[in-house]
C-alpha cells in the first residue's frame, strides 16, 4: 500500500470528497437547499383542506304524477240554437182542471190567457173577495159576420159548471169556463184583456179558422 506522500493530487482529492461530505452537514443542508431553489417549482395541493364537495348526479326530470284518472276524449257537439226563454208578455197555456176535451186526434184542446187578462181576472177576484169568480166564454151564431162571442163574469158558487162545460185556470188563480160546442171553434185561442179609449174589456184573439171579423171585435166568420 502506498503511504500518503506518494498518492497522486487526483487520487488524493477522490478520497477526500466522500469524507468531507459525510462529515460536513452544513454542505449538505446546502446543497439540498441548491436543489430545491434551482429546481423547477411544483405547484402544492392542499386537497385534505378544503370540504369534500359531492359529485353532482345528473338531472333527471321528474316523472308525471297522473292526479286524476285518464278522461275519455271529448265529443264535438253539433252547434244547436237554444230555445228562447218565454217573455213574460206572452200569453201562457191554461190547465183545463175541469172536464178537459180532447179533438179528434187525441190532441187535449186548450186555450191560453194574456197576463193582462190573468191580472184583470185576479184584480176583480180581489176585489170583490170572491175566488170562485170566472169569465164565461161562449159562441152563438149572428152578428154581422156569422159568429159571434159573448163574454160574462160568473160566480162558479151560484153557477156551478156542468158536464158540457170545461173550466180552465191559470196563473194567479184566473179562471175561464167554455161549453163544449164553443170550445171545438175556441180551441188553440187566447183570452186578451185591451184598454182602448173606447172602453177596456176582455177580447178573444187568435181564433184558428177565422177568415174575417168586423170592428167591434165580436163577430168573425170561421172556415168550417
Amino acid at each position: 500500500m502506498a503511504s500518503p506522500s506518494t498518492m497522486c493530487a487526483s487520487c488524493l482529492r477522490a478520497a477526500r470528497t466522500p469524507a468531507m461530505r459525510a462529515a460536513s452537514p452544513l454542505a449538505a443542508a446546502a446543497s439540498r437547499s441548491y436543489t430545491a431553489a434551482t429546481a423547477t417549482p411544483r405547484p402544492l395541493f392542499l386537497d385534505f383542506l378544503a370540504p369534500a364537495m359531492p359529485m353532482r348526479q345528473p338531472h333527471r326530470r321528474p316523472a308525471a304524477i297522473a292526479l286524476h284518472p285518464p278522461q275519455p276524449p271529448l265529443r264535438r257537439r253539433l252547434a244547436t240554437a237554444a230555445s228562447p226563454a218565454p217573455s213574460p208578455s206572452d200569453p201562457q197555456p191554461a190547465r183545463a182542471v175541469l172536464h178537459p176535451r180532447t179533438t179528434e186526434s187525441g190532441e187535449p184542446m186548450r186555450i191560453s190567457l194574456s197576463p193582462r187578462a190573468i191580472h184583470r181576472l185576479y184584480t176583480i177576484a180581489a176585489k170583490d173577495n170572491n175566488p170562485n169568480l170566472a169569465l164565461r166564454v161562449a159562441i152563438e151564431s149572428g152578428g154581422c159576420h156569422g159568429f159571434q162571442y159573448l163574454m160574462s163574469l160568473i160566480d162558479l158558487g151560484k153557477e156551478p159548471a156542468t158536464e158540457e162545460d170545461t173550466l180552465f185556470e191559470g196563473d194567479k188563480g184566473a179562471k175561464v169556463i167554455v161549453d163544449e160546442s164553443s170550445l171545438e171553434l175556441l180551441n188553440g185561442s187566447t183570452v186578451d184583456y185591451t184598454m182602448e179609449l173606447i172602453g177596456s174589456q176582455f177580447k178573444v184573439t187568435g181564433i184558428p179558422g177565422a177568415t174575417s171579423s168586423c170592428g167591434c171585435g165580436t163577430s168573425f166568420d170561421i172556415k168550417l
